[in-house]
């Protein structure tokens, strides 16, 4: 059976760089860095005080019945809003298409963990019959993605996908599938993640994951540079829709970019470190230029990984090298964790938006804080600000503890 067409015809986003799409992609093509203090909670005691938060987010501008939204953890809430703005930036009314043929499916690496703590703290203190009846239900991973689901009344697939920090990248990966194969005309793919917590920063911080460049929150995440000194946690969602090419024609929706292919992967190495040699992104990203029936030499651009870890940034730069020799010296290479921090199971939906605006604007955003280069990360990382350039081919990596690897094919539109 051949493949049908897969198109990007709209997208929301809730972020430490703006509470919608638009204002995210500005404030990176100025390299303005969302990370600051963190304000959630007292880090008295933290040796990590600095995260990207999500700011001045009102769940009422979605959510209007305070019981229904009291019902969610903020990781639900966050898809619900990117979700419900991707809508409405495809212009696309559910009431008029046949919901059995939508499906979701929404990505979580820690799911409802606001919620976790609070109930145990509320278990802790006054007993087990004392917990929320709406405990589970706001806990569990695939609460987002079913309640997407309820609100819009769609009866197409729909189910939630966790493998850490690649969740959404297989999140969208399936869901192209499941439109390639005609499972369903249109399916509202992304991640989320609220994991600004107490626990989750202290559960990140003892294993030294994160930065803890404190005094210049908006220098801590700085990925291929050699003064790099970890990852920093950040918060939100990014939401896309996509359609099947002819219903998307049909319907007259503004085409962002085409969703050609995804290569999926996994390193067979260690639970949290990546193979050094990078060898499971480099196939991941074989198999998505292969899938996508393009040559190695059609890639323009690679929104990178690129945690700002000292592990993680070389081996990706190695995966490259080893993949597209003399060619990955003419790719530019951009990491959007330098300003967005790492969003974990939502970061791969937010730069798969972030690639498809550069596609379609012929644009892409710089890394920031790559002042003094780690030795042997020597490809184009766009490191001198946004560039304006040609993008007819592009892909998007994640990759997540348990060695999980998902890249991302766009192409840019052509009949």
């Amino acid at each position: 059976m051949e493949k049908r067409r897969v198109v990007i015809t709209g997208f929301g986003a809730i972020t430490p760089l703006g509470n919608d799409a638009e204002t995210m992609w500005n404030n990176l093509l100025v390299g303005k860095s969302g990370i600051t203090g963190i304000t959630k909670f007292d880090t008295t005691g933290f040796s990590v005080r600095i995260a990207g938060e999500v700011k001045n987010f009102d769940p009422a501008k979605w959510i209007p019945d305070r019981r229904e939204a009291k019902r969610l953890d903020p990781f639900a809430q966050y898809a619900v809003a990117a979700s419900d703005m991707a809508l409405e930036s495809a212009a696309l009314d559910l009431s008029k298409e046949n919901r059995d043929r939508v499906g979701a499916v929404i990505g979580s690496g820690i799911g409802g963990i606001i919620e976790f703590e609070q109930q145990h703290t509320r278990y802790i203190e006054r007993g087990p019959m004392k917990i929320s009846p709406f405990f589970i239900l706001k806990l569990m991973l695939n609460a987002a993605s079913g309640q997407l689901g309820v609100r819009y009344g769609i009866r197409g697939p729909n189910f939630a996908t966790a493998s850490a920090c690649a969740s959404s990248g297989h999140s969208l990966g399936l869901a192209l599938r499941c439109i390639q194969c005609g499972d369903c005309d249109i399916m509202i793919a992304g991640g989320s993640e609220a994991a600004m917590t107490q626990l989750g920063i202290s559960g990140f911080q003892v294993m030294t994951a994160l930065s803890t460049r404190n005094d210049e929150p908006e220098k801590a995440s700085r990925p291929f540079d050699k003064g790099r000194d970890g990852f920093v946690l950040s918060e939100g969602a990014g939401t896309l829709i996509l359609e099947e090419l002819e219903h998307a024609k049909k319907r007259g929706a503004r085409i962002y970019a085409e969703f050609t292919s995804c290569g999926m992967s996994d390193d067979g190495y260690h639970i949290t470190a990546p193979d050094p040699n990078g060898t499971g992104a480099q196939r991941c990203m074989e198999y998505a230029v292969k899938m996508a029936g393009r040559k190695l030499e059609d890639v323009d651009y690679i929104n990178a990984h690129g945690t700002s870890t000292p592990h993680n940034d070389a081996a990706e730069t190695r995966a490259v090298k080893a993949l597209f020799g003399e060619h990955a010296k003419k790719l530019a290479i951009s990491s959007s964790k330098s300003m967005l921090g790492h969003l974990l199971g939502a970061s791969g939906a937010v730069e798969l938006i972030i690639t498809a605006l550069s596609i379609y604007h012929q644009k892409v955003p710089p890394t920031t804080n790559l002042e003094n280069p780690e030795d042997g990360c020597d490809l184009d990382y766009v490191a001198d600000g946004a560039r304006d350039m040609k993008i007819d081919f592009a892909l998007s990596n994640s990759f997540g503890f348990g060695g999980h690897n998902v890249s991302l094919s766009l192409a840019r539109y052509e009949e």
